[in-house]
This record gives structure tokens, C-alpha cells and sequence, in this order.
């Protein structure tokens, strides 16, 4: 294993001391205050909390970087070149419902890249993280994604859009097409695990619309860590701040967006069946 650094240390410590809370919370989630951001959308005391925790915690060890919260929203830093991207509670839907799988997301920002990410799942008693360069870890054991080359053997994850969220119609047609051409399709409901699974190969790909930066930050540096590729579906390179996240090996990464685009132009699936 890599040696931890001290900025990852920094990372880990503050996701464990804001884990205590949500555990705590997720123990008696009845008795949470519960708020709604739109429709489907909610906003717990318990998220808030945690994201207060965080962001204490993140500030004493580097009190010059700013930051973007799912909660709290852009706050500036002296430092510009560095910035939290933080999600306190991903999976929120989950939380609320008593279902044991959300996370903790933290990455950092530097120049407009991201150079570490540690994901956080607690209930699991699995730490993610990742810096760029020294590899993709879940707890103290090395990450590489999957080494499959079929879709017809790959397992797939997806985020489904709910109500007031996203083009249902495009992910109805995206979705049908994965399905003829892979081994299954899931859908957990936590795009910061999604992105953690496929680097540890549980997952062979991921895509999903609509995300936020604070959804996929530490993510998608933990694919590109354990040897994946990201983009965004249509092969922009931005999926931080873009419209879409495409992640898989290097296999499947091209023939998983293939599919995606011909369902969206509604022109038939791409073969998923030979090797890339």
C-alpha cells in the first residue's frame, strides 16, 4: 500500500469524525428533522450536520482552501488554485428510508483538477481513496477496475431520474439498450459508491446525467486510479462539470458508449459482443 499522505489523512480523519453523526442519526432516522429541496429531493438536519463537521474539520487543516458544498454552495478561499468538493451524505433517499448504503464524498481540487477523493461508507466500514498518481485504495488493499472485454458479461450501474429530474424518456431508451446487450443493470442510488465499486472491479461500468460535481468528484479520480477511463458519454472530457459520467475499463469504456449514443439517436444498439 501506498503511504498515506498528509493531505489524505486530513481527508480520512475529517469523513470519520463526520461518519459518527450520521451513524448516530441513521440509528434513530425517525426522529430526524426532514426538509424538501424540490420534488423527490430532500435535505435531512442529518446532512447538515455532517456537512458543518466537514467543512470545520477540512478549514482547520487547510484554512486557505475554499470550497463547494452540495448544502452550503461556493465559498471562496485565499488559496484559489485549491477547493473541497464535498458531498456529506450521498444517498440522502437511502438514509431517509433506513436502506444501509450512502456515503461520505470528499475530493480535492487543484487548478481545476482533481488530485484526491476519499468516499466513506460507513455502515460498510469501507474507505475509499485515491491521489493522483499513487494509485486507488478501499481501505488498506489496492484498487484495479474489472478486466472484462464483453458487455454480455459485464454488470452495469445507472442512477434512474425521478420525478422533476432528468429526460425519463432518454434514460427509458438508454436503459432498454444497455439491457439487451449486458449481463444486468443496477441501480443503488449513490453515484460516489457507484463510481468506488467500479474501481474495485464490482462494478464493469457506470453512467448517469444530471450529476453534480460534488456526486462524482472523488469518484472519478478512484476509477482513473485503479486504471479506468472517464468521460462523458458523448466523449467530452469534462464529466466533473459536464452534462453526463461514462466510466468502465478500458474494454468496455468504448462499446458502453457506443450503445449509450445509438439509444439516444434511437438508431439500434452497437455490438457489445467482441472485444474492444
Amino acid at each position: 500500500m501506498a503511504p498515506r499522505s498528509a493531505i489524505i489523512t486530513v481527508m480520512l480523519r475529517a469523513a470519520e469524525k463526520a461518519a459518527k453523526s450520521l451513524v448516530r442519526d441513521f440509528g434513530e432516522v425517525e426522529l430526524l428533522q426532514v426538509s424538501r429541496k424540490g420534488p423527490a429531493d430532500f435535505v435531512s438536519n442529518a446532512d447538515l450536520k455532517a456537512e458543518q463537521t466537514l467543512r470545520a474539520e477540512l478549514a482547520r487543516a487547510r484554512p486557505d482552501y475554499g470550497f463547494l458544498l452540495e448544502e452550503g454552495g461556493t465559498v471562496g478561499g485565499k488559496d484559489a488554485g485549491h477547493r473541497w468538493i464535498v458531498d456529506p451524505l450521498d444517498g440522502t433517499t437511502n438514509f431517509l428510508h433506513g436502506m444501509p448504503h450512502w456515503a461520505i464524498s470528499i475530493g480535492l481540487e487543484r487548478e481545476g483538477e482533481i488530485v484526491a477523493g476519499v468516499v466513506h461508507a460507513p455502515i460498510q466500514d469501507e474507505v475509499f481513496w485515491a491521489e493522483k498518481g499513487q494509485g486507488a485504495f478501499v481501505n488498506a488493499r489496492r484498487l484495479r477496475v474489472s478486466s472484462r472485454r464483453r458487455l454480455d458479461e459485464a454488470v452495469i450501474a445507472t442512477g434512474i431520474p425521478f420525478k422533476g429530474r432528468g429526460d425519463h424518456a432518454g434514460f427509458v431508451a438508454e436503459l432498454g439498450a444497455v439491457m439487451a446487450e449486458t449481463a444486468g443493470v443496477r441501480r443503488f442510488g449513490v453515484a460516489s459508491l457507484d463510481l468506488a465499486w467500479v474501481a474495485a472491479g464490482r462494478f464493469d461500468g457506470f453512467w448517469e446525467t444530471d450529476l453534480k460535481p460534488w456526486d462524482v468528484a472523488a469518484g472519478l479520480l478512484l476509477v482513473t486510479e485503479a486504471g479506468g477511463f472517464v468521460s462523458e458519454i458523448g466523449g467530452g472530457r469534462n464529466p466533473l462539470f459536464g452534462p453526463s459520467v461514462l466510466a468502465a475499463n478500458q474494454h468496455l469504456h468504448l462499446m458502453l458508449g457506443k450503445v449509450l449514443r445509438a439509444a439516444r439517436r434511437g438508431d439500434g444498439h452497437a455490438d457489445g459482443r467482441a472485444a474492444g
